[in-house]
């Protein structure tokens, strides 16, 4: 079915996404892979290419496209040569962006949000800890005033681009006993003593983006790296999830769709029996089940792409199109590691890689068990 979420100024910001991934990316991603992380200088080249601030307003060096469209088109387009790219760009220009612009004051735009676009200062956002995921309201690190400062202890896990990254904005509870109103957001910045990572972490998929634990050693961190209201972190928060959900199903439909792609490509050519393996008729309906279930979902995550647009996305239905999305992704994806037979576990073969990486868009930006717990309380059950 033909998409008509896109005017000619996104498909043609689309053939810039595209060519610079084809110059720059795809040749390397063994290197990514083997490094466990993004290096530098594709940071530094994206951010040439004005891929990192689409968010952000033209005086502090963004592109301020005021339609996530782009930000669809980027996303679409990263997902298509690696998930891992797409989730630490993403997580960058995506998911940390709109804390800065909202959230920030003045002075702390003007100290971080230039080098933010060039790609000089990479992000990242600590939300998750070791004693939990989704329940971002029983956190445990603390920020405690101390005259000027506020002093962070704690820890967080799973946390991309934590590796790398300058700033990261950092969740931890302000005000002791109160649940989700007593927390706050803060920046802190990687050369403030006692900040400290851990080892690059050793995940079964998305090798090459840079996962760490991080630790914070009584940090001293100035009030004026408080972003947002006092004690409003878990409001400031949950007003954005749902645009990290949006963005994780925008990655999600348009990875296994590439995927498909290929095999679609591969059993047209694979042959067995003397013709080919994409002609007999459990794989003819096979390959007509997972093409209606792309087409369905995208169907559904456009309408929400354009809901968010308008300022009308309900968490609920972000909620719908980040499982849901998750569910597809897995399953088409699985299908095509079938299609493809032994070859579809090697990993020389893409399919296999994408298999792997796929998985846990089950678990993050909330689990899928989580989104349908938001779900069901909206049906009053």
């Amino acid at each position: 079915m033909k998409r008509t979420l896109y005017n000619e100024d996104h498909e043609a910001f689309r053939v810039s996404v595209r060519g610079w991934l084809e110059r720059e990316v795809t040749p390397r991603l063994d290197e990514f892979i083997e490094a466990k992380a993004i290096p530098r200088d594709v940071w530094i080249e994206a951010g040439k290419q004005g891929f990192l601030g689409l968010e952000i307003e033209d005086e502090y060096g963004g592109s301020q496209a005021d339609d996530y469209r782009f930000n669809a088109v980027m996303s679409e387009e990263l997902s298509r040569v690696s998930a891992a790219l797409s989730s630490c760009l993403g997580i960058h220009a995506d998911i940390v962006a709109p804390y800065l612009r909202d959230l920030c004051t003045e002075e702390q735009k003007q100290r971080w949000l230039p080098a933010f676009c060039t790609g000089e200062l990479v992000t990242a956002i600590g939300m998750t800890e070791p004693s939990g995921g989704s329940d971002l309201a029983a956190l445990k690190t603390t920020a405690v005033r101390d005259g000027d400062v506020w002093v962070l202890n704690g820890s967080k896990t799973f946390i991309t681009n934590g590796y790398s990254a300058d700033l990261v904005v950092v969740a931890a509870r302000t005000t002791p006993g109160s649940g989700a109103r007593g927390i706050s957001l803060f920046g802190v910045e990687a050369t403030m003593e006692g900040f400290s990572r851990g080892r690059k972490l050793d995940k079964v998929g998305q090798t090459e983006s840079d996962t760490s634990e991080l630790f914070f050693d009584n940090v001293r961190v100035p009030m004026a790296n408080l972003i947002g209201e006092l004690d409003r972190g878990f409001i400031h928060m949950m007003e954005r999830l749902p645009q990290e959900r949006l963005g994780a199903a925008v990655s999600n439909i348009a990875h296994a769709a590439g995927i498909l792609d290929e095999t679609l490509d591969y059993i047209k050519e694979r042959k067995a029996f003397g013709q080919p393996v994409g002609s007999f008729q459990h794989n003819k309906f096979l390959a007509a089940e997972l093409v209606t279930k792309i087409e369905v979902s995208q169907a559904f995550v456009d309408q929400c792409v354009l809901a968010f647009n308008e300022g009308t996305l309900t968490a609920v239905d972000a909620a719908k199109a980040k499982w849901w999305s998750a569910e597809i992704q897995n399953d088409v994806i699985d299908a095509c590691v079938q299609l493809y037979g032994g070859y579809g576990y090697m990993n020389e073969y893409r399919v296999a890689r994408a298999w792997r990486d796929a998985r846990v868009t089950k678990i993050w930006a909330g689990s899928n068990e989580i989104m349908k717990e938001l779900i069901g309380r909206d049906l009053g059950l």
